[in-house]
């Protein structure tokens, strides 16, 4: 008894420790620990942006790839301008048979629909083409006589500003991964003597011939640069030159005072739904209800703690998850207690009663959460991103609360140590759990 009440004070003081550590990382910032809650932009306000991606000139096996250097360029992009945690994602759906591919941008803070859309909109495609067969190398080759080559700026690594040692004029030297690279050498020694076309944003800016094959991964870019020119063309293409192109087809602001306001109802529907809730067990199970709250509360705690350190984004559909799973997490105590009261009105002690309670709901505990665990993963697998939020949410619920009643709940109801009937057990738990 004594080991078992020693465990069920450290659980207690676990909890009061979670406790303390959500609220202390929310309100100091000078705190090491400093863990905000991450709001989605229903809850925050700012920006959507949605944008349409043509992958029209790739084949389909290329696309899946293309897509996710397009969000990783774009992600580099947005948070440079010092966008407070932007989300960055994609979407692929089928539409009249026609599958569209949109890249979607959440930049929480910015409610400036221009200044959103330029973060995007700078970030220049790089491309290389090489002449169509047929097309003459003597002739002044326009962009219809070029094709794609599918070397495109998500292989870029790297670029610099150089000076060209005779005119002393600006030139900017990119460097390829390795992937790149070796694509740039079959390029090369496929096209000696031939020119390869350098375009940025579909306009010819270079087309050099080449001498030679080059193995390094390396080209120079020369033009009728400016220093300033070349110093932002740089920039530019140091953070991510456009894979694919893209057009914006939506667009879409969220104010902070709705988002504020959205935020605090969620609050409000917890803290009621809480409050409900644990009336609802103190008279119906009155100690054991007792119990079940401060396990709930401990479920809580964890939950927050979880959704800081990860940190899982919260919106409004997530916290409809979250408060989904609370009513779970009490379904699961609302099994044990009325097992444990089926074997108390036997006559048994309160901690044979306990095991064999836990031992019987059990089965039903995790069969039930089983399901929704699969359910929820589903969701998650196959939903939009206002759908995964929600999935996430619930699922990530659902494993906690299983933990909870089963360690908790049981660790509390043991430290009770109550052995036999008498009047402050029938009071403290009611007539029900006894044998009449």
């Amino acid at each position: 008894m004594q080991k078992i009440r020693f465990w069920a004070i450290i659980l207690l003081l676990a909890g009061i420790l979670i406790g303390y550590f959500n609220y202390y990382s929310q309100i100091n910032p000078q705190w090491s620990f400093y863990k905000p809650f991450k709001l989605g932009l229903d809850l925050s306000g700012g920006s959507r942006l949605t944008y349409e991606a043509d992958v029209s000139h790739l084949q389909p096996a290329d696309v899946t790839d293309a897509m996710s250097s397009l969000r990783e360029v774009i992600d580099r992009r947005v948070n440079v301008f010092g966008v407070s945690e932007p989300i960055v994602q994609t979407e692929s759906s089928a539409l009249s048979g026609t599958v569209h591919n949109r890249l979607i941008v959440e930049l929480p803070g910015v409610t400036d629909v221009k200044q959103a859309t330029a973060m995007i909109a700078a970030t220049p495609q790089l491309e290389f083409q090489v002449l169509k067969p047929g097309v003459s190398t003597s002739s002044d080759a326009t962009s219809t006589d070029f094709i794609s080559t599918g070397l495109t700026g998500r292989y870029l690594k790297k670029a610099q500003v150089t000076f060209n040692q005779n005119s002393l004029t600006p030139t900017i030297s990119i460097e390829f991964n390795s992937d790149g690279a070796k694509l740039f050498d079959q390029i090369t020694k496929d096209n000696v003597g031939k020119p390869v076309a350098i375009l940025l944003d579909n306009q010819i800016i270079s087309a050099p011939n080449v001498r030679e094959e080059i193995r390094d991964g390396k080209a120079e870019i020369s033009g009728q640069f400016t220093v300033e020119e070349a110093k932002n063309l740089v920039r530019d293409l140091n953070l991510g030159a456009l894979p694919v192109p893209i057009k914006l087809v939506s667009t879409e602001i969220v104010g902070a005072t709705l988002g504020n306001e959205a935020t605090q109802k969620g609050i409000e529907a917890g803290l009621i739904g809480l409050a409900l809730i644990a009336i609802f067990m103190l008279l119906m199970y009155r100690l054991p209800g007792l119990v079940s709250i401060i396990a709930l509360s401990i479920y809580v705690m964890l939950m927050l703690a979880i959704f800081k350190l990860l940190p899982v984004t919260l919106t409004a559909a997530g916290m409809a998850g979250f408060i989904l799973s609370i009513g779970i997490a009490v379904d699961a105590n609302v099994l044990i207690f009325e097992r444990l009261k089926e074997e108390m009105a036997k006559g048994k002690s309160l901690h044979d009663s306990v095991a064999e309670g836990f031992s019987r709901a059990w089965l039903s505990i995790r069969d039930s959460n089983l399901s929704s665990i699969i359910s929820g993963a589903v969701l998650f697998w196959f939903g939009t991103s206002l759908i995964k939020g929600f999935a996430l949410t619930l699922v990530l619920g659902i494993i906690v609360s299983m933990f909870t009643a089963v360690v908790v709940t049981r660790t509390f109801l043991l430290a009770l140590g109550f052995r036999q009937s008498n009047r402050l057990t029938k009071f403290l738990f009611g007539n029900g759990f006894f044998k009449n």
